[in-house]
């Protein structure tokens, strides 16, 4: 099936509350035109570098997605388009997107990742971090982000019951941390599921998927 059809196939499948994160890390600019010639309009990569070079080709109405880990050193080279950054995990990483939004005279939208995966390997939050962060004071000075929902990755495993346990715990954190809202701290976005998952996940609550190989093909 063309990149095409795999979108249409997607889409079909999910609720039109669901925002559908098209991951196109390690694809070509010829695979990602087809998925846009095809109506989609929201991408996600893992690299900064290879996102800018992407955004610097591509056509201006796209929403660029930020879901890999994020170094607070590089954060300056994206500053001036990413729409979203999912993976968000310390005060100090949101005060330095503030900081380079702020040059660019924007406000970036960011997701905190939470940990909820039985795999060592994950970055995120435990649930005392994530509290930490949403009642700092010193978030109310940062002008130019906005904390607009939790993100997490489920372990990477064929146990379905696993795997929803840990999108339930997400959703049931999700609920308890949406009040009270402030001007820059208001969670109306669940980012989780990705190709394997996405249909359980958007079952847990989820609000927005990020799939790659079953839009793109394996890499």
């Amino acid at each position: 099936m063309s990149i095409k059809d795999n979108l249409l196939k997607i889409k079909s499948t999910i609720p039109s509350n669901v925002t559908l994160v098209a991951v196109s890390k390690t694809k070509p600019v010829s695979n990602l035109m087809q998925a846009y010639e095809a109506g989609q309009r929201i991408f996600g990569e893992n690299k900064i570098q290879e996102m800018t070079d992407k955004w610097e080709q591509m056509p201006k109405d796209i929403q660029w997605h930020m879901i890999g880990h994020v170094q607070t050193n590089k954060v300056k080279y994206m500053a001036e388009y990413v729409s979203l950054i999912h993976g968000v995990d310390s005060l100090k990483l949101l005060q330095e997107i503030n900081k380079q939004a702020a040059k660019h005279k924007r406000v970036i939208d960011c997701l905190l990742q939470v940990y909820i995966a039985e795999e060592e390997s994950k970055f995120g939050l435990d649930e005392k971090e994530l509290q930490e962060i949403l009642n700092a004071p010193e978030l109310n000075v940062l002008q130019n982000i906005k904390i607009t929902g939790l993100m997490g990755m489920a372990t990477f495993t064929d146990n379905k019951e696993l795997i929803r346990k840990e999108f339930y715990y997400l959703k049931s954190l999700f609920d308890k941390y949406q009040k009270p809202t402030t001007d820059n701290r208001q969670l109306s976005t669940l980012s989780m599921g990705m190709s394997g998952d996405y249909l359980l996940a958007i079952e847990c609550g989820s609000t927005m998927i990020r799939v790659g190989s079953s839009i793109f093909g394996g890499r």
